[in-house]
């Protein structure tokens, strides 16, 4: 057992008879879940705006249920469908109803594909008879009820089909699917993972027509993985993946007449990515947004049902980039709502049905980070923004016209709305840096609270027992900007001490970190450290979110530089501070911060004496082709912008020291980064300690993968960090000993 086992062990022994004495968080709570904030079961309003469903799982009896709330009393007032009464369905997972709240949708034998996307059994419950149809032996992505509920559209073996309820019989729409290289109605990989959707097809609003997207892959390269497992030889996961700069799926866009089976093709022009469709209220038009490759040129067009002609509604032009949202709002008249960051900060604004701006509805120097939605009857529009303060979320609504704004929770920290159907409630989360997370009901005209619902006062109260510090924020001015920053020190902290600084940071464009929020996992290792004697900071630079369009596009065509630079300035002042040791300081992070951390310990070499990277990009010639191209564009037309701010090219310079962590099956960052980081490190002879977790994803966990991995984070820092002699220690004076033998 390691010194630093024995001597936690010992003060966790010798807490038990100090009365008053504050325990240390240790890693095996943290992912024991013994500090699982209480949540609120998800709900869905009904359509009557007064009520509310919730599934409710049953332990004891091993069943599940679906049961209706009452807003105002917080009651249980009826059970819709419980598994306890059907007999072909002893559980079910999840459930959606249709349009009329006539059918409902139960899921059951959900497995993972990828990030978003799942496989399953699902069937039909009828709320009126009570009758149960299954909908298919084998298991189905995506089934979408009809707005009549008559129908359920789905996606299996990359085909599209329709199962008619009534005649209990199915009808294949596409016959063209084939894995890795047709699909028809869900996303391939990289529209899953980036535009963050994978059911590609929709209903109109009076089920006579869907539309749905075609994937043709064939010319997308292919990634493949090596599986494990427990078997004598390993499986090959194998995917089309376009790396930066490769071939992606050409995607088409398909109109079905429902009744006929006719399908015809929807002549978009050119488009290189469609990242959204939507109809409109009106069931004859679809609204589909199309994106060139570099992305800074998103368009909405409005097609004609009847005979899918287009017309261009809206066009969005950014020097960098324009975001994808899901926050196009049809109005009745099919006017519709629209964010943009046009005027440098994200905004709302009003449109008319042919796509001419009626108004902006929101406006000044602070970001809508949400929108809710739109009251037709009481003209409101809800949303959240960072109207006080960047790293503070409120709850407004506000007029179509821009008038009438009305604070509706704004209390420092993070306000969180989920409105009930008609806007007549709306439930707040809030919480901050010393609150975990409490549940209010609230009247969404004024704001004001009707009732308490849930709150975390079991954790606080547990949480007594343990030594905490507060994050302390502020700002850092480094590089001509102000940054917003935490630091945590320690409960016991002295001022006339030397500390180790620690900093973590994630740094991705659009990110924050800095956040007034209740703690995650990664805040209580951080505690944890604090405990042990660190002092832990966290900077968000240039290119992070919230404070505005430039500050989050600077870092356009040069991801990790300006990032990097930001950090290790932010590095350089803080070990200026009295109580810090410049020659103990530390950077960890995950994914995008596992490359800025790679980088910082190379670039700042003098700066950092131990850096973490998990998961990192190594360089971003490896990643895929919308995220990466959004801000870099391709290495064909940007090699500079790849290379200059890739690891790869300054092993030579590392001096302090390094782990390097991946999962072996992660499908998103590929293991392959580490690969080469470890390969050129070994190159330029430079010693780094690493791990490689068999078969795991980007989030490397499962069983005691993510104890396993802290405990080894925790002893590598503790060893190169924490341990490393103070600079009192180093200029401390050698003293001869007299035992000279001779």
């Amino acid at each position: 057992m390691k010194k630093s086992h024995i001597i936690t062990l010992c003060f966790l022994c010798l807490s038990n008879f100090m009365i008053g004495q504050k325990r240390s968080i240790t890693i095996e709570e943290i992912y024991g879940d013994a500090f699982r904030t209480e949540g609120l079961d998800a709900l869905r309003s009904m359509k009557n705006g007064k009520q509310y469903t919730i599934l409710n799982f049953d332990r004891t009896n091993r069943t599940t249920s679906i049961d209706t709330y009452d807003y105002t009393s917080q009651e249980k007032i009826g059970t819709i469908v419980s598994s306890a009464n059907l007999e072909a369905l002893p559980y079910f997972t999840s459930y959606e109803f249709n349009g009329d709240e006539s059918k409902i949708l139960l899921a059951t034998e959900v497995e993972s594909v990828f990030r978003r996307s799942t496989l399953g059994i699902f069937y039909v419950y009828d709320v009126a008879s009570k009758g149960l149809t299954k909908i298919s032996d084998t298991k189905i992505q995506e089934p979408t009820l009809s707005p009549n509920g008559k129908e359920v559209a789905y996606v299996a073996n990359n085909n599209l089909y329709i199962f008619d309820l009534a005649a209990n019989k199915t009808r294949q729409i596409t016959t063209d699917g084939i894995k890795n290289k047709i699909i028809n109605g869900v996303t391939d990989w990289v529209y899953e993972e980036e535009f963050a959707f994978v059911k590609a097809f929709a209903w109109n609003a009076d089920g006579t027509k869907i539309a749905f997207l075609r994937f043709d892959e064939t010319k997308v390269p292919e990634f493949s993985m090596d599986v494990y497992g427990k078997g004598l030889y390993p499986d090959q996961e194998v995917f089309k993946y376009p790396k930066a700069g490769e071939t992606n799926a050409l995607v088409s866009l398909h109109m079905l007449d429902v009744k006929s089976g006719d399908i015809s093709k929807v002549d978009l022009g050119t488009p290189y990515y469609i990242p959204r469709i939507k109809w409109m209220n009106n069931p004859g038009y679809l609204s589909v947004q199309t994106l060139n490759r570099h992305q800074n040129n998103l368009k909405l067009h409005a097609v004609d049902a009847k005979d899918n002609s287009v017309s261009l509604m809206l066009e969005e032009k950014d020097n960098a980039y324009v975001d994808v949202t899901d926050n196009l709002t049809f109005l009745a008249d099919d006017s519709f709502i629209w964010t943009s960051e046009r005027d440098g900060w994200n905004h709302i604004y009003l449109y008319d049905q042919e796509g001419k701006l009626m108004n902006q509805i929101t406006k000044g120097d602070w970001e809508v980070t949400q929108y809710y939605g739109y009251d037709q009857n009481k003209d409101k529009v809800y949303y959240q923004s960072t109207e006080n303060g960047s790293i503070n979320r409120g709850v407004y609504s506000v007029g179509s016209n821009g008038k009438n704004k009305r604070t509706l929770a704004a209390e420092k920290g993070t306000n969180m709305a989920d409105f009930s159907s008609d806007f007549t409630y709306f439930i707040n989360t809030y919480s901050s840096a010393v609150i975990p997370n409490t549940y209010t009901l609230h009247k969404s005209v004024t704001g004001k609270k009707v009732k308490d619902i849930r709150d975390n006062s079991r954790l606080l109260e547990r949480l007594k027992n343990y030594e905490l510090s507060p994050k302390e924020f502020s700002t850092i001015s480094v590089n001509g900007n102000d940054l917003n920053m935490y630091m945590i020190k320690p409960a016991d902290f002295d001022p006339a001490k030397k500390y180790p600084l620690f900093m973590y940071q994630y740094s991705g464009p659009g990110s924050q970190n800095v956040a007034n929020k209740w703690m995650n996992g990664n805040d209580y290792w951080h505690q944890k450290l604090v405990s042990e004697g660190y002092v832990v900071a966290c900077v968000d630079g240039r290119g992070t979110g919230f404070k505005g369009r430039d500050f989050k596009k600077v870092t356009q065509k040069e991801l990790g530089k300006y990032e990097v630079q930001d950090q290790i300035a932010a590095a350089e002042k803080l070990s200026q501070l009295s109580y810090i040791d410049e020659n103990r300081t530390g950077i960890w992070g995950w994914s995008y911060g596992g490359f800025m951390s790679t980088n910082c310990i190379l670039k700042g070499n003098d700066v950092f004496e131990a850096a973490i990277a998990v998961a990192p990009v190594t360089s971003w010639r490896f990643y895929d082709t919308i995220y990466t191209e959004r801000y870099m564009q391709t290495p064909q037309e940007n090699p500079s912008g790849y290379d200059e701010n890739s690891p790869l090219h300054y092993a030579e310079r590392l001096k302090g020291n390094y782990l390097l962590v991946h999962g072996s099956g992660d499908d998103n960052v590929h293991n392959q980064n580490t690969m080469r980081m470890a390969e050129a490190l070994i190159q330029a002879n430079k010693q780094f300690d690493w791990a490689i977790y068999p078969d795991k994803n980007h989030g490397i966990y499962g069983g005691n993968t993510r104890i396993h991995l802290y405990n080894k984070m925790t002893d590598f820092l503790n060893e190169n960090l924490r341990d490393r002699p103070t600079i009192e220690e180093r200029e401390k004076p050698m003293v001869k000993s007299n035992n000279i033998k001779g």
